[in-house]
Formats: structure tokens, C-alpha cells, sequence
């Protein structure tokens, strides 16, 4: 136990050291302390988040059996500084009480890559039909043979919209319940004479934007340009969700952090999923 709290206290101190010196030339002490500072991969925030890293060297990690593994006085520690300390707009009493449900002696919580309850969000460019359009993917972890992939779930096209825009009420056509005795001759209205034949499917039907999306991909009619940007959703802390953004600046409060965090209320995690998913 000494051991361990000598350990976190030169954690500690370090970090506070660093913060205070700000950043050097290459090869610096200085610069060590913020490479050490920085969580670089998100790999590292899982590490970090768990408590299976070492507080001064983040090459060396701990696995079950090592006296630090999962040590919630480290866990404490790296908390600290995988929020967005500088732009975010968490309260400490937000922060605290995560880190103490995280960190709760009865039910201590973790991360894990291969369990479902997160997703990456990814803002790309493309060129559809000539034009340049930015789209939403998101991607989740699924497994793949003995290992695991990212695979896309959904996505969301400006282009497409308001290409389904399905009418209800007074407003929507519809074929008469006795269209069977006519033989269905009268579909001639969803598919030649209405411009909007999604009137005319079922109460239940939603477009599968991503399937329109991969058609006009293969079409030609949409070609990859680039990402420009990435950040991750995560529901796999009981009551909670947050997200992860990448932070590139000066100081020492950079790389992947937490961005947002909200306490969960019954209904919450269902609300925000649509919003992630653009079924809003």
C-alpha cells in the first residue's frame, strides 16, 4: 500500500511540475513531461481510464497480477487528466461524481474495446455527382473471424436528405383497401402518376440511407475524398454517456479527452443514440 501511494503521489507531482513549466526545444525535459502528459492513441485512454498503464512511462503497460493493475488511486489520478480541462464545459461536480461511481469500491467500472456500447463518429468528404458533400459515418467494433472490425452502421448524406419525405395525414395518397379485386392495376398511381411513392409503404418504413449510399458509391456517383475529423460515443459506464474528442494544441491537456459528459435519466441513453444517429 506505502508502495502504491508513493507511486501515485510522483504521478501527481509530476503532472503538476509539467503543467507549470509549459513546452521546451526538442529533447527537452519539458517535452517529455507533456509527451508523458498527452494521451496520444486512444488505446492509451482505455489504458489510462482502466489503470493499466504506469503513471511515468506510457510504453509500459500492467496486466492482471501487477500490484497497480486496476488500482483506483492510479485510476484517480490519469481521471484527472483525461477530461477536456480547458474548452469543456463539465462541472467539477459533474466530474466527481463520474469518478466516483467509475471508481466505486462495490462496482468499479471500465472500458473495454470488444464490448458493444460505443461508437466512432466520423465526419468525411466526398464528391457526389461531381459536387463536394461531407457525410456522417458511424462505425462500430463487431467481431471478425478470431479477432475484431470496425464496421460502418449508418450513415448521414446531405444530399439525401429530404429525398423521402413521406406525407401524412390528408396529405398522403393511398391505394384502396379493395385494390386486390382490381388486381392492383391502380399502382399505376405509386409508380407513374405520385412523386412521392414512399406515400404508399408501410407506417414502419424508414430509408436505409446507407444502402442508398453504397448503391451510388458503386454507381460511380460518389467517390471518397478524405476524413477530417473523429470522436467517439460511449455508453458502457452504467448512468452515464460521454464523449471522446482529440485535442491538438499547446500544453500539456491534449490528445484524447472527454469532451461532454451527461448523467443518464431513464430515456436519455435512447434520445441521444437517435441524435448520434441522425433519427432525430
Amino acid at each position: 500500500m506505502r508502495f502504491t501511494l508513493i507511486i501515485f503521489a510522483i504521478f501527481i507531482a509530476s503532472i503538476s511540475i509539467v503543467s507549470a513549466q509549459g513546452i521546451g526545444s526538442g529533447g527537452t525535459i519539458k517535452d517529455d513531461g507533456r509527451f508523458a502528459a498527452s494521451t496520444k492513441q486512444l488505446n492509451q485512454f482505455f489504458r489510462r481510464f482502466n489503470g493499466e498503464e504506469s503513471p511515468t512511462d506510457g510504453n509500459t503497460r500492467f496486466y492482471p497480477g501487477d500490484s497497480l493493475y486496476h488500482n483506483n488511486a492510479l485510476r484517480q489520478g490519469f481521471l484527472q487528466i483525461l477530461f477536456d480541462n480547458q474548452t469543456s464545459s463539465i462541472s467539477r461536480d459533474l466530474k466527481d461524481q463520474f469518478t466516483k461511481n467509475v471508481l466505486s469500491e462495490v462496482y468499479p467500472q471500465y472500458l473495454n474495446f470488444h464490448r458493444v456500447g460505443w461508437y466512432s463518429e466520423v465526419q468525411a468528404e466526398f464528391t457526389f455527382k461531381g459536387k463536394r458533400e461531407s457525410a456522417t459515418l458511424i462505425l462500430k467494433i463487431q467481431p471478425e473471424g478470431l479477432g475484431y472490425e470496425w464496421v460502418i452502421d449508418a450513415v448521414s448524406f446531405p444530399p439525401f436528405k429530404n429525398l423521402f419525405n413521406k406525407p401524412v395525414g390528408e396529405e398522403k395518397d393511398f391505394l384502396h383497401p379493395l385494390s386486390h379485386e382490381l388486381g392492383f392495376m391502380n399502382l399505376r398511381r405509386a409508380f407513374q402518376d405520385s412523386k412521392v411513392p414512399e406515400a404508399f409503404t408501410g407506417s414502419t418504413f424508414h430509408p436505409d440511407y446507407l444502402t442508398l449510399f453504397l448503391y451510388e458509391m458503386k454507381q460511380n456517383n460518389i467517390k471518397f475524398i478524405t476524413v477530417n475529423d473523429v470522436k467517439f460515443h460511449f455508453f458502457q459506464i452504467d448512468g452515464w454517456y460521454f464523449e471522446v474528442s482529440q485535442f491538438n494544441r499547446p500544453g500539456f491537456n491534449t490528445g484524447w479527452l472527454i469532451s461532454n459528459l451527461v448523467k443518464l435519466n431513464p430515456g436519455d441513453k435512447e434520445t441521444i443514440e437517435k441524435y448520434i444517429y441522425d433519427q432525430k
